[in-house]
Parts: structure tokens; sequence; C-alpha cells
């Protein structure tokens, strides 16, 4: 399932943040009151939402992605530091065939896919799609703790994702 098949009463988690400016107005003194312009910025929008959203990224290339953060999460890669209560068992239902495996061979089986994708991106294109995908970095944050120029970043990560798409064989 995809960012953009997910459909909720209020699927957006709104927020006011203000926009970092250099202190002065227009007039160049200095001013201690609150910042003159502020951002909605949605809580809930995954780095790759946004961008799809906005069009700089097509339906297979988000899939891609989507494909490589739901093999993270399911091999709970994220670094955690509490037990996780949110794992219940099954109820009833219909069943996957992932779901004839135990947690652990689950779990395994999940990082083996999600190894296997990181090494199909190879070393240079795994930071930036880790970054952005897997740790929801922005894509101007990522690009300045990897020192990289401004707006260079987008294209690579489209690269892999492009590459990521092709790994798991979807339709293009």
């Amino acid at each position: 399932m995809t960012l953009r098949n997910v459909q909720t009463a209020d699927p957006r988690i709104l927020v006011e943040k203000p926009v970092p400016q250099d202190g002065r107005d227009r007039a160049g003194s200095n001013r201690d009151s609150r910042p003159a312009r502020s951002v909605t910025v949605n809580l809930a929008e995954s780095p790759l939402g946004w961008l799809h959203a906005r069009g700089h990224l097509s339906d297979r290339q988000l899939d891609g992605g989507e494909k490589l953060r739901s093999d993270w999460d399911r091999a709970n890669l994220e670094p955690s530091i509490t037990m996780s209560w949110n794992l219940t068992p099954m109820s009833g239902g219909k069943r996957s065939a992932s779901d004839h495996l135990n947690q652990t061979e689950a779990r395994l089986a999940a990082k083996q896919r999600f190894d296997d994708a990181i090494f199909c991106l190879g070393k240079d294109l795994s930071d930036i799609a880790w970054r952005v995908i897997c740790a929801g970095e922005g894509v101007p944050v990522a690009e300045k703790s990897l020192g990289w120029p401004a707006r260079s970043g987008k294209i690579v990560l489209r690269i892999a994702l492009d590459r990521l798409a092709d790994h798991y064989r979807l339709p293009g």
C-alpha cells in the first residue's frame, strides 16, 4: 500500500512552524518580536510523500521507496529504547504467505530483502536512499549531512528510486 492510497477522516497533522530569519527587519534594525513568517507543516507526511504530492516523483518511484520503507519497518531495524507492545497475535481473517512465518522468520526475511535492496543500490545511492526513505530526513538535510551541493540530492534520490523500482520488479 502506498501513501496516496491511504484515506482517513483527517490524514494530516498540521503544525504552524516559524521560518528562521536573520533577526533584522527591512530597515536593518534589530528586533526581538515573533517571526514575521510561518509555514504549515504536515507532520504525518513522509519526505517521499511530500515529493510525490508535488510532482517530483513518479508513482513507480514512490512505490519503490515505500517497498524499501516497508522492509525496513518489518525488519524492525529502527532503533528503539523500549519494548514494542504493538505486536498482537492475529485473531482471524485472511492470512498471507508471510503470515505462515513466525515473528523471527518474518523479521529475518524482511532484513534480507532490505539488505538485498541496499546492496542493489550500491554505496553511492544507498546513503541518500536510507536517509530520506528510512530515517525520514528531508532532502536538504540529507544533502547537508552528506556534504553535497544544494539541489543535488533530489536528482540522486530519483536515480536511487528508479533502481529500487527495478530491483522490486515494479511495473513501469
